[in-house]
C-alpha cells in the first residue's frame, strides 16, 4: 500500500494538490448501503487518499477497523485509518496497530480524541496516554508507517491558548509527516497558522479540512464542538436560503468551492473534504476545482 506521506511529496512535486475525503463508520444496514454508494461515486474522481474516523475512546473501535479494511481490500482507494489514544492502554493501541499492518494498512492519523461518555462524567480518563503526541511516538516506533496529525486552525478547543495550540501541534509535526486540519470557514485562519508554525521551524504538509454545509442547523453545532467560528456572513447567506434544502446545498457547495480556490491559490498542498458519508456536495466541489 502507499504511504500518505510519499503521494503528498510526490503530488508536491508535481505541482498537482491532492484531493482526500473523509468518511465515518456507518452503525446500520442503511448507513452501510449510503456508504458503500458513496465510495463508489468518489472513487471515479480517483482522490489521493481517504480516512476513516475513530469513535470517543474506542467506540467504533471494530467498526472503523472493518472500514478500512474493506477499502483496502474491495476498492482502488487508499484508507488511512484513525486512531484516538485516550481511554486505551498501550496493549490496546499495540494490538490496534498489529492488526492493520497485518491486514497491509500503513497510514495512520494520531489522535488524543475524547474520553468515554463515563469517564468525562466522571473526571477520570483510563488509560496509558494524555496527549496524541505520545500516540505519534509509539507509532514510530513501527517501521513502515505514514503518520499523520490533526491541526486546528482556530486552536484546539481545549488549549488555553493559540500560541500553546501550535506549540503542541509543531511539538507533533517535528516526529508526524503532515497534518490535516479541523473544518474551517475564514481561509485566512489556515494561513495564520502555517505562518505560526514556519515562525516555529516547521514546514510539514497541512491539508486543509472542508466541510461542504448541507444542514445549516447541523454546521453550526459541530463547529461549536471543534472549536470553529462560523462567520455572521455565511450564517446571514445561509438563512436567506430558508427552509430549501438543495438552496443550501448549492450555498455549501459554492461556498466550500471558494475556500478551497482561495488556499489552493495560498499554496495549500491539497483539499480534505469532509463528506458526512455523502457524495453530491464533495463530488460537486472537487470537480468544480478541478482535481477529479
Amino acid at each position: 500500500m502507499d504511504k500518505i506521506a510519499d503521494i503528498i511529496a510526490a503530488a508536491r512535486k508535481s505541482g498537482r494538490p491532492t484531493l482526500s475525503f473523509e468518511f465515518f463508520p456507518p452503525k446500520t444496514t442503511e448507513a452501510q448501503t449510503m456508504l458503500s454508494a458513496t465510495l463508489r461515486d468518489l472513487q471515479k474522481l480517483l482522490p489521493s487518499f481517504v480516512s476513516v474516523t475513530y469513535g470517543a475512546g474506542g467506540g467504533t473501535r471494530e467498526l472503523t477497523h472493518q472500514v478500512v479494511v474493506d477499502i483496502a481490500t474491495t476498492t482502488s482507494l487508499t484508507p488511512m485509518a484513525h486512531l484516538s489514544c485516550v481511554g486505551h492502554t498501550r496493549g490496546d493501541i499495540n494490538t490496534i496497530i498489529d492488526r492493520y499492518t497485518e491486514a497491509g494498512i500503513v497510514n495512520f492519523l494520531a489522535l488524543g480524541g475524547d474520553a468515554p461518555r463515563a469517564d468525562v462524567a466522571s473526571d477520570v480518563v483510563r488509560g496509558d496516554f494524555t496527549y496524541a503526541s505520545e500516540l505519534v511516538d509509539l507509532l514510530k516506533t513501527r517501521e513502515g508507517l505514514s503518520i499523520g496529525v490533526a491541526a486546528h486552525p482556530e486552536s484546539h478547543p481545549r488549549s488555553v491558548s493559540v500560541a500553546s495550540d501550535r506549540q503542541w501541534l509543531a511539538s507533533k509535526l517535528r516526529k508526524a509527516d503532515f497534518a490535516v486540519t479541523q473544518f474551517f470557514f475564514d481561509a485566512d485562519r489556515y494561513f495564520e497558522l502555517i505562518a505560526d508554525l514556519a515562525a516555529l521551524g516547521i514546514d510539514k504538509p497541512i491539508i486543509p479540512g472542508i466541510m461542504p454545509i448541507t444542514n445549516a442547523g447541523q454546521i453550526v453545532r459541530m463547529a461549536q464542538l471543534s472549536g470553529a467560528a462560523v462567520p455572521t456572513r455565511v450564517i446571514q447567506e445561509l438563512a436567506a436560503c430558508g427552509d430549501d434544502a438543495e438552496a443550501v446545498s448549492q450555498y455549501g457547495v459554492q461556498q466550500a468551492t471558494q475556500l478551497a480556490q482561495t488556499l489552493l491559490d495560498g499554496g495549500a498542498p491539497g483539499i480534505h473534504l469532509y463528506t458526512l458519508n455523502r457524495s453530491t456536495s464533495a463530488h460537486r466541489v472537487a470537480t468544480s476545482l478541478g482535481l477529479a
